[in-house]
């Protein structure tokens, strides 16, 4: 009877012991990579609804908790360039931004990867209603005001590349570097000519009537990467599991989108703050499509990079190892 109570103990003890292991850390490296809140970046673009799909359907909170994740926090940024700026700061876990800023913050030492695309095309051209009344070509924009993303953005870098590759010179365009909502109020001033801006801004200032869409980014730089989704190197190293998960999360939120556009649509409004019509409007004219493989946005990458080296935003061409990580959505979408 003793030698059964003791063994009965030692069995009960060993169960406890094992479910112990398999929920606390085991050293003090382990402790250290406890993970409990996300923190996510994002704009105020319908080029990143799926972001806002999962954060509204609450898929960043319930399918991450199974990895510990007990809070998750949103930051939203006005363009790319201070959203990796926070990044590199370390304020930032994962970004939906455009595919040129991280570029320019990897060749700066930002430890982050692309992991997945996001959407392609998805800015215009807009000009004050008199000018794209008379507007047949880019040299009509020599001697033009034309506000846009700051440098290093997707906007700042497709706008010039369009203006080299119909022999506009750069210096013969006032580019102005503004956030959305300063580029909308400048062009209903009377302050700029024209803007270059992801949607849904070029459709409001249109519907509006402060201006017309007189180009497409679509017809500017064919089926060109836009906005990707960038990992910090400490998720990719000490959470790979997750970094799976965050994956599949922005592949089932894309597909809600590209399934559900008028749900999206009202979502991303009551979000951000604009008329329901204003973002519907935008779903209907502008030229993007909402996608998740990385691969297919790899090329435009290095030639985004090509790009910010010719204008000397970065002082080395990085390639796609420097880029990208595809090996998680590979995995993800080969299980």
């Amino acid at each position: 009877m003793k030698r059964t109570i003791i063994m009965l103990v030692v069995l009960v003890f060993a169960a406890f012991s094992g479910c112990v292991d398999n929920t606390v850390p085991k050293t003090p490296e382990d402790q250290e990579n406890v993970m409990t809140h996300l923190s996510i970046g994002y704009q105020p673009s319908t080029h990143q609804v799926a972001e806002m799909v999962a954060m509204d359907k609450g898929w960043w909170k319930d399918d991450l908790a199974p990895f510990g994740i007990t809070e998750v926090s949103e930051h939203q940024f006005p363009s790319g360039p201070p959203e990796m700026q926070s990044m590199m700061a370390g304020d930032l876990d994962i970004a939906y931004v455009g595919t040129a800023p991280p570029i320019t913050a990897i060749a700066r030492g930002l430890d982050a990867r692309i992991v997945a695309a996001v959407q392609t095309q998805g800015s215009d051209l807009v000009l004050t209603p008199d000018l794209a009344d008379n507007y047949t070509s880019p040299s009509d924009l020599t001697g033009l005001k034309i506000a846009t993303f700051p440098p290093g953005s997707i906007q700042d870098t497709v706008f010039k590349k369009f203006l080299m590759d119909n022999d506009v010179s750069i210096a013969d365009v006032e580019i102005l570097p503004m956030g959305p909502g300063d580029a909308m109020t400048a062009i209903t001033a009377g302050a700029v000519d024209g803007i270059f801006l992801p949607h849904p801004g070029p459709a409001i200032i249109e519907l509006d009537g402060n201006g017309a869409i007189v180009a497409h980014s679509g017809e500017m730089w064919q089926n060109h990467a836009c906005c990707c989704l960038v990992v910090s190197g400490d998720l990719i190293e000490n959470h790979p599991e997750m970094v799976e998960e965050i994956i599949r999360i922005h592949i089932k939120a894309t597909d809600y989108v590209n399934a559900n556009q008028n749900e999206s649509a009202r979502i991303f409004a009551d979000k951000i703050g604009y008329d329901f019509d204003q973002v519907e409007y935008s779903f209907e004219t502008w030229d993007g499509k909402w996608i998740t493989d990385p691969h297919t946005i790899l090329n435009d990458a290095i030639e985004f990079a090509k790009v910010d080296y010719d204008l000397e935003y970065i002082d080395r061409v990085l390639t796609a190892e420097d880029l990208f990580d595809t090996s998680f959505y590979d995995k993800v979408t080969g299980e």
